[in-house]
Order: C-alpha cells, then structure tokens, then sequence
C-alpha cells in the first residue's frame, strides 16, 4: 500500500479519534476511477455494484468495514464504511440501488452496466448472463 494513503488513514484517525490500528481497505473503481471517486466524495454515489463470481480469492465486503477510495493515480479521496453488501441476481437489481450508484435514471444505469460485464465477462473468457449473481454494496461517505 502506498505511503500517501497510509498517511491519508493516519490524519483521519487522528481527525477521528481512533485507533490507527483500525483495519481498512484501499480500492478505485473499475472504469472512469477519477470520476466515480469525485462522485462518491460529493455524496451522490453510495453503491456499487461487482460480479461475485469475479471475487475469486478476495473476502467479500462487510457491513461496517471502512475503505479509502482512490482516483486513478491511487491518491485517497475519500473514506466510505459499508451499510449494506447482499447478492443479487443481475436482472433483478432494484430500480433503488441503481439511483444509489449515481447513473441518472435506472435505464441509464442498466445501458452502464450492461455494456461494463459484458466486456469485463469477455475479458475473462466468459458469457456475461442476466441472472448473473452480483455483489450490491451500499456505503456512506465518513469523511
């Protein structure tokens, strides 16, 4: 992990009152990592959404575990803790996390993500499929 966001945790225990100990996890988005990270650092995307068949040997997310997004140079935005991780079939994700992951309108959205696992699926020699199982993940700006 880089010195910048082991620093970037340190200032915000310090700012917080807590133990630097505190277990976290560092991460930028898939695509457009500069533009998704100023949008979870303005408050308007609170989710996201990943193919759980592509976790392969990562733990899934946890509710209440703190993460430090970061842009595409892998400089610390922002902190997020996790309030909700569930698995959802694709098509069969609510309208409600869709508005959550700051698209516009659930049409919007579904062209999005239609479009990303397609590619991300093919990249990984595999047939994207819409009851595909996926990893819905609403989170809260900290700081």
């Amino acid at each position: 992990m880089k010195q910048e966001v082991k620093e970037f945790w340190r200032n915000f225990c310090q700012k917080h009152n807590w133990d630097e100990s505190t277990k976290f996890d560092a991460w930028s988005f898939g695509t457009d990592k500069n533009g998704l990270a100023d949008k979870v650092n303005r408050g308007i995307k609170t989710a996201t959404t990943f193919a759980y068949e592509f976790y392969e040997d990562r733990p899934l997310p946890q509710v209440g575990e703190l993460s430090v997004i970061l842009d595409e140079a892998g400089k610390p935005v922002c902190v997020v803790r996790e309030k909700v991780v569930e698995i959802v079939p694709y098509n069969q994700i609510s309208a409600e996390h869709a508005y959550h992951e700051g698209d516009g309108t659930y049409k919007n959205w579904r062209q999005i993500h239609d479009d990303f696992f397609k590619k991300e699926y093919e990249s990984k020699k595999r047939v994207f499929y819409p009851q595909a199982p996926m990893v819905c993940e609403v989170f809260e700006k900290v700081e």
